[in-house]
């Protein structure tokens, strides 16, 4: 925007501070860009690379960082340690950096050795790969594992990745952290530093930014000498990322050695380029820049709570983290200062900035604007704003959109922003001081080893009682008081072995479905009504019994015999849900087939017992596909008819009940269960 005019939002431009620059676009898609500042003799040149720890593979995490640290051990015509020839002149501000969207590298030197940093520069941008060879990959692996355990073994450490790894979907640029995994550094290989190489390390997908004491046209010239020879590099497309929105809130709570404790809270929010992530920059400040700020005044100085708070949005191309950060005072309860937190975080939320604390914040905004642009180099320097702008924005005159978008906004434009993105899908992280333990001195000879066990205590078990009901049903107590519980057990001599008399698979479809549905109720009513009295119930076979299961609370043992009476009694094996079991059933089978243990057990029975015997068919009960496939609900019924005979059957009770009480119960329930004859099995 030319000085004079307006931004598009009516913001005056005198207000906006420009840094003039000429764009030039080489032959090899190079991006150029020369601000011209004759204050001092020296000139910053930095260089981004459109790529970041968001372009990795799966499994490749941490190779952007690596490879920053690799470009900085020789290139092919400098195979020595980068910053020596820069030392020599007397160059400031070296340094490279990573994060998930790019990865730039910088350095301040005299104008007279602007040739120097430029044939630098250049012979590492088109001449690296020669020069990494498989003991410097090696010692630069061993450089980033150390600083990735150095890191995580700070205080708070490993907070961040925990973010990364919880705010983003897997699979999303985000999901990871910028320094790797320990395994995907282990398994980097040269022919991958070579492939990253090739594939990210091409002119066209650099921007080189040259300002200071500097002619543009003569710089244009010497970037051209120094860098028209290099490659374009392969087409390279962004992927079309979706925002990783959050809906819904959820918490992480961490222990590591730290002195205090810290909440963090981060909400995933817009992208760089969207306009209320510069209006949530102004939130971040009304809630935590500055001693007067909300956040800061009422955790710090009001209630003395906390001892720092800070907040802040990390801008990013594919989605931006909102983050509010506390730390309580030594002792003080997190919850507290959680709560105090929330409690502002809300009033924000309802009623937004007012215009003195709207005013701060953008005063102070610009103010750390201006002072950052009063140098050529550095972070926030005019080198380092116009690359950024470039990136991230498309153009190196970005930065003022960005600028215009923070002077215009009104109260309205914040507060909206805020309710927009920060009224949902926080994820909350505690990190929690991890207690301090001591150890005792050891008394102990392990010499000889583990003490010889000599005796053994004796068992006791409650007496047991017994009782047969008119129609052969036998009945066992066990009673334990201990607690108001009352576990059922029917026994039916039946088994996977009752197949022998049946279709293969038929004792474990018939028993699955028992809980299905009797002939007063479906499915979901013996559900809601085991719920509603906080019981358990179960059925299923062996291969000698079958098995129905009941855990009550002595207080609903009533109701609770009421529902185990009727599932043993009265199962209608309705027709839909057959359906289900049985598919089920015959997915089940094709598990088996590739699994080798039930394997076995499915061809060994028939080995062993040879064809016709009860234990021939295979051991897991569930059959074969072509007799579960010819099984219908008439052969469950016939199964139930067949087996469940009260003279077949055995009811063991263990749990807080008399016999007194436990046999008029079950007379009353199972007296009209009528006996029959059982076929014998071989």
């Amino acid at each position: 925007m030319a000085c004079g005019e307006s931004a598009d939002n009516g913001t005056p431009s005198a207000d906006i501070v420009d840094i003039p620059n000429t764009k030039y676009v080489l032959d090899n898609g190079l991006r150029l860009i020369v601000h011209e500042d004759h204050k001092a003799p020296i000139v910053a040149v930095n260089v981004w690379y459109d790529v970041g720890a968001g372009d990795e593979k799966v499994g490749k995490t941490g190779f952007a960082h690596l490879f920053e640290h690799l470009m900085f051990n020789g290139s092919e015509h400098f195979n020595d340690d980068y910053f020596k020839p820069f030392d020599r002149v007397g160059a400031t501000g070296m340094n490279g950096t990573t994060n998930q969207d790019r990865t730039n590298y910088f350095q301040v030197v005299p104008t007279t050795a602007l040739d120097m940093a430029l044939w630098m520069e250049s012979d590492r941008m088109g001449h690296m790969r020669a020069a990494v060879d498989q003991a410097r990959l090696d010692e630069q692996r061993g450089v980033v594992q150390n600083e990735k355990r150095q890191g995580e073994n700070q205080p708070y450490g490993k907070v961040f990745l925990t973010i990364f790894e919880n705010t983003y979907p897997d699979g999303h640029p985000y999901d990871h952290s910028t320094i790797g995994s320990m395994e995907d550094l282990n398994a980097a290989s040269l022919a991958d530093v070579h492939e990253w190489f090739d594939t990210w390390y091409g002119a066209a997908n650099a921007v080189l930014v040259v300002a200071g004491d500097v002619e543009a046209e003569d710089v244009k010239a010497r970037v051209e000498k120094y860098f028209g020879h290099i490659p374009s590099g392969p087409p390279l497309i962004k992927p079309d990322v979706s925002l990783a929105r959050r809906s819904e809130p959820s918490r992480i709570v961490l222990q590591d050695r730290v002195p205090q404790a810290r909440v963090y809270k981060a909400w995933n929010v817009a992208t760089v380029k969207d306009k209320s992530v510069d209006h949530l920059s102004l939130a971040s400040d009304v809630l935590a820049a500055g001693k007067s700020s909300r956040l800061y005044k009422r955790l710090v100085y009001d209630d003395q709570i906390a001892t720092d708070v800070s907040a802040f949005v990390m801008t990013r191309q594919f989605g931006s983290l909102f983050l509010v950060i506390a730390t309580a005072t030594p002792g003080q309860d997190l919850a507290e200062v959680e709560a105090v937190l929330d409690e502002e975080l809300e009033a924000f939320l309802v009623s937004g900035p007012t215009e003195a604390e709207l005013a701060r914040a953008q005063a102070s905004t610009r103010a750390s604007f201006i002072r950052g642009v009063e140098r050529i180099g550095g972070f926030g320097g005019k080198s380092d704003v116009l690359a950024a702008s470039e990136v991230y924005l498309g153009s190196p005159d970005g930065h003022k959109t960005t600028q215009a978008n923070l002077l215009a906004a009104t109260v309205a434009d914040v507060h909206g922003a805020a309710v927009e993105w920060l009224d949902d899908g926080v994820l909350t992280v505690e990190v929690r001081p991890f207690a301090t333990y001591t150890t005792s001195d050891s008394t102990v000879d392990r010499s000889s080893g583990p003490p010889e066990v000599a005796e053994f205590p004796s068992a006791s078990f409650p007496a047991r009682e017994t009782a047969e009901l008119d129609n052969g049903l036998s009945l066992i107590l066990a009673r334990r008081d201990a607690v108001p519980v009352v576990n059922l057990t029917m026994l039916l001599d039946a088994g996977y072995a009752s197949d022998q008399f049946a279709l293969p698979g038929t004792a474990r479809m018939a028993m699955g479905m028992l809980d299905e549905g009797t002939t007063s109720r479906d499915a979901l009513e013996i559900s809601d009504t085991l719920d509603s009295l906080g019981a358990n119930l179960g059925a299923g076979s062996n291969l000698d019994v079958s098995t129905v299961s009941m855990s009550a609370l002595a207080e609903n043992l009533d109701e609770s015999l009421d529902l185990f009476a009727d599932v043993i009694l009265n199962p209608s094996f309705p027709e839909d849900e057959f359906e289900r079991q049985q598919q089920q059933q015959l997915a089940g089978i094709g598990r088996e087939k590739v699994q080798p243990v039930s394997m076995a057990q499915r061809v060994l029975p028939r080995i062993l017992y040879g064809e016709g015997h009860a234990y021939s068919n295979p051991l897991t009960g569930s059959g074969t596909e072509e007799s579960v496939g010819a099984l219908d609900v008439d052969a469950l019924r016939a199964f139930h008819d067949t087996w469940f005979k009260p003279n077949n059957a055995t009811l063991i009770v263990v749990g807080d009940i008399a016999m007194g009480d436990l046999l008029p119960a079950i007379e009353s329930r199972f007296a009209s269960w009528e006996e029959g004859d059982v076929p014998a099995k071989n």
